[in-house]
Formats: C-alpha cells, sequence, structure tokens
C-alpha cells in the first residue's frame, strides 16, 4: 500500500501529494478500481482481454515494420 512519510523538516504538502500519486499510479490502484466498479460478465472480461491483446500484437507489429 502506497504511503508518504515526511520528515520533520519536511513539511510541504505539494510535494508528499506529487510523491504519493506518483506512487498510487505506479501500483495501479485507480486502474484496479475503476475495473472493480461494475460488475463484468466473464466473457466481456475476456473479449476486451483479447481485444488488448491483439492491439499490443499490432502496435508491436507496426513499431517493427518502421524500422
Amino acid at each position: 500500500m502506497p504511503g508518504v512519510y515526511l520528515e520533520d523538516g519536511d513539511y510541504n504538502f505539494d510535494i508528499a501529494l506529487r510523491r504519493f500519486k506518483k506512487q498510487v499510479e505506479k501500483a495501479g490502484i485507480l486502474s484496479e478500481m475503476k475495473k472493480r466498479q461494475h460488475f463484468e460478465k466473464p466473457s466481456v472480461m475476456r473479449k476486451k482481454k483479447k481485444a488488448a491483446a491483439r492491439k499490443r500484437l499490432l502496435k508491436k507489429m507496426r513499431k517493427m515494420n518502421q524500422y
């Protein structure tokens, strides 16, 4: 779980908030929350996963053909 601990002399809230946001983003908490916000049928999840894999493959192919 992300957390930011401030030192005795470090009272800058903006810097602490920025560090916390970066840790939350890196941990993937917001994307996980959005994913779990509504129930998704297993068939829909499989379709999304397959579409994402195809998108990654096409992107990789475009990148390979570029050079």
